[in-house]
């Protein structure tokens, strides 16, 4: 199986990455924020959605970070409180400001976000080797991020 690798440079790039990532469950201890290096990092188990008709579902590992980030803002995500807290991600979006900077948003399910300010935009994601079967397919009505699981060892 092939690893994903893609990385954003414009608003175009990253709604690639964000439908690759739609539906990617999460807990919040995955996030972090290395203000010193001016990078926001996620490790996510996305959905893989190039699946066939036919093939079970699945989901990989993947590593999200962002780059030239400014500072960070949470709604409904509390940093450091409680790491196993399931978050499910819906979309990541940009909105411009001075260019090139602007603000990425992370949104997730039951109105949680995550906001990025940017100098600009400067994203990789990259899939990290681990796939497994899942479930079931993503469905927006659960608010818990359930079927995080664990990869197979």
């Amino acid at each position: 199986m092939e690893l994903l690798k893609l990385a954003a440079l414009d608003a175009e790039d990253l709604t690639v990455i964000s439908a690759h990532l739609q539906d990617a469950v999460l807990r919040a201890g995955d996030l972090t924020y290395l203000a010193a290096e001016h990078r926001f990092v996620l490790v996510v188990r996305r959905f893989d959605w190039s699946i066939r008709e036919g093939e079970a579902p699945r989901r990989r590992l993947a590593g999200v970070h962002f780059e030239r980030v400014l500072g960070v803002r949470t709604r409904g995500i509390a940093p450091g409180q409680d790491a196993e807290a399931g978050l499910s991600l819906l979309a990541v979006t940009f909105e411009p400001g001075d260019a090139p900077s602007g603000t990425v948003t992370l949104i997730f399910s039951g109105g949680a976000a995550i906001r990025l300010d940017v100098e600009c935009i400067e994203v990789r994601m990259k899939d990290l080797g681990p796939v497994w079967e899942s479930e079931t397919r993503p469905g927006h009505a659960a608010e818990t991020g359930a079927g995080l699981g664990a990869p197979p060892a």
